[in-house]
């Protein structure tokens, strides 16, 4: 079930593509052009009419617009495609997740209000590099990295809460205890009694994570690694959406494309005192026109997903660097040249 804001962003985003005068007019046409089903207009539609994502409506409209507009774009044509996978993934080696897919060619990916770049399984990112095919652990990282310290605070939370029935190790939970444990501990902190064990886990999950990480990282080519990172791959794509006040509206490099302008000189990782488990990473790299050495900076929180206890921990990688000034990651032309554009852009 996609939500209702993910909805908005990404199909406004979509309409702004189509040669509709106004947003209103775009989702009224139904256009066959835009395939998606007639339930989805019907939600489309109420959406519109409501004040709940008046903002978001807007900004991806005129996101939609300005890739229509843009030379990189559709270069002022209207598209005779425009495909939506509505949250699906398709089960192959994707990089980026691409919600929108024009005239069979561009790949676009709608991303709002977020630097969250990937949330693989830990062992994943650490151990298999954010390889797309291999082997590596699929269970509860702290239990692999940090099983005494775990332990320690699962002891912790389970004499806070008091509940009774649990089995007497944290690897032996089930879903269900899971479950229960998770709803004992509401809030943004632990019980204070906990406190001191997960202040524990979260430096030797860090520490051991980062060792891991780096461990892995001496047999490949960091530049390998950060084209992972920033989610170039075989294909370019383009990167449609906001963070913060600004718009995102930008094309995203291939790994080839990235060689040919930039150089990495090394990728960094060491452990962070964050309150959480966590990872930082630094990429180093030369402009290979100037000579310039500059540096892109980011991430990786390692928590439960679902909650405390909830499911096995992801490691969910940020960026740091703002956006616009990622390398492989490039503004789009802002109109397409004269005589050409049909699209204007707001």
């Amino acid at each position: 079930m996609v939500a209702d804001r993910t909805l908005v962003t990404e199909l406004a985003t979509a309409l702004g593509t189509l040669p509709f005068p106004d947003l209103a007019r775009a989702v009224a046409s139904r256009s066959p052009v835009l395939r998606v089903a007639a339930g989805t207009w019907d939600q489309l539609e109420r959406l519109l009419a409501g004040d709940a994502y008046r903002e978001d409506f807007r900004t991806a409209y005129g996101n939609g617009r300005a890739f229509a507009a843009a030379t990189d774009g559709l270069g002022g044509r209207p598209p005779h495609l425009v495909e939506w996978t509505g949250g699906r993934r398709p089960g192959g080696d994707e990089v980026a997740p691409i919600d929108l897919r024009i005239d069979h060619v561009y790949l676009v990916s709608c991303k709002y209000l977020s630097a969250n770049v990937a949330n693989p399984s830990p062992a994943r990112l650490f151990d298999g590099l954010l390889a797309t095919t291999g082997t590596w652990d699929h269970g509860d990282w702290y239990a692999a990295v940090a099983p005494e310290a775990y332990q320690d605070l699962y002891a912790a939370c389970q004499e806070a809460t008091a509940l009774e029935g649990l089995p007497a190790a944290a690897v032996d939970l089930s879903s269900a205890d899971r479950e229960r444990l998770r709803h004992a501990l509401p809030g943004r902190r632990y019980p204070e009694a906990a406190r001191p064990a997960y202040g524990a886990l979260c430096a030797h999950v860090s520490a051991r994570s980062a060792e891991r990480w780096r461990t892995a990282l001496a047999a490949v080519d960091p530049e390998r690694m950060l084209c992972r990172l920033l989610r170039i791959g075989s294909a370019p794509y383009f990167l449609l959406g906001s963070h913060g006040t600004d718009s995102l509206r930008l094309r995203v490099d291939t790994p080839l494309d990235w060689h040919d302008r930039y150089r990495c000189t090394g990728l960094s990782v060491q452990p962070a005192d964050a309150g959480q488990p966590r990872v930082d990473w630094r990429a180093r790299y030369t402009v290979q026109a100037t000579g310039e050495q500059r540096q892109v900076d980011g991430h990786v929180e390692i928590r439960w997903s679902h909650g405390r206890f909830g499911q096995p921990p992801e490691a969910k990688v940020y960026l740091d660097t703002p956006v616009g000034q990622v390398p492989g990651y490039n503004p789009l032309e802002p109109r397409a040249p004269l005589g050409q554009a049909r699209f204007p852009v707001t």
